[in-house]
């Protein structure tokens, strides 16, 4: 076993991966968050939020901007990672956020080409294996579903995936979606908001993706919030591995995070584990 990978029952997810095992890949797919999942949590020694934070802390709209942003993550995100908080307190506070940011964004005139800026400042980096990861999946055709409450989102995720090649037909990404003007301005964002505590309301029938996966029942899902499991919540599923990120404050966490998921990789680690995983089930 590796040093960064627990097992919260052993037994029981053996049971379930040769469940999957027996079934093949065409019954799988692969529901993930992005930020902190799919991309390092650090980089460079440096703690990297979201996609976002990038944009707030690399000064790419006004100095307004920066500062009223990062009033918002001291406020709020304090309240995002705290696993003492109820999920109820949670969703209210997450909406305040993520409403209130996105009014700013369009007030301080968010350009599709800062987006891209972001994207391009080295500070997002794919976590350790990640590209085999999509790449394995692409190979034997299993849906990989992006489901994000980046507050960036859809653009950035899909600017991002095509800069490294690996935008393949098989993804699809739920995410925040600006609508924009002729000039590449956000003037508005579609309804309705998803925030990291809603991806429980967030149902996967409801968008046109599902009809790539109701038929592949079984799932692994990947998150690093203890949340991000509800992104499963309204999928008829036959059998679920849930692998969680957790990527600091281990040990105060830890508890909490067993109680969620069948696995933890700690410490903001590498996919290793998770891509042996998927051979040994393929196989």
């Amino acid at each position: 076993m590796l040093e960064d990978v627990v097992i919260t029952n052993e037994p029981e997810l053996d049971r379930i991966k040769a469940k999957i095992t027996r079934d093949g890949a065409f019954r799988l797919h692969v529901l993930a968050d992005f930020d902190r999942t799919l991309t390092k949590a650090f980089v460079k020694g440096k703690k990297i939020p979201s996609v976002i934070s990038i944009l707030r802390d690399g000064n790419y709209l006004t100095q307004n901007y920066a500062e009223k942003a990062d009033a918002l993550f001291q406020k709020y995100h304090p309240i995002e990672i705290n696993p003492k908080i109820s999920l109820i307190e949670k969703k209210k506070a997450m909406h305040e956020w993520w409403r209130t940011h996105f009014d700013l964004l369009i007030k301080e005139k968010l350009n599709k080409k800062d987006i891209e800026k972001v994207v391009n400042s080295g500070k997002i980096e794919l976590r350790d294996g990640c590209q085999e990861f999509i790449e394995f999946l692409y190979k034997y055709n299993i849906p990989l579903v992006i489901m994000s409450s980046a507050g960036l989102g859809y653009e950035s995720i899909a600017i991002y995936l095509e800069k490294y090649g690996v935008l393949y037909n098989n993804i699809h990404i739920i995410s925040n979606e600006f609508i924009w003007d002729k000039n590449g301005y956000a003037v508005s964002i579609k309804e309705p908001i998803i925030h990291a505590m809603n991806k429980d309301e967030t149902m996967i029938k409801d968008f046109p993706t599902f009809k790539s996966i109701k038929e592949r029942k079984n799932v692994i899902l990947l998150g690093d919030n203890i949340e991000d499991v509800g992104m499963v919540e309204g999928f008829n599923y036959k059998n679920l591995i849930k692998i969680g990120f957790l990527n600091e404050n281990v040990e105060e966490n830890l508890p909490y995070y067993k109680k969620a998921y069948d696995i933890l990789i700690l410490n903001d680690s590498n996919m290793r584990y998770i891509n042996d995983l998927l051979k040994k089930i393929i196989s």
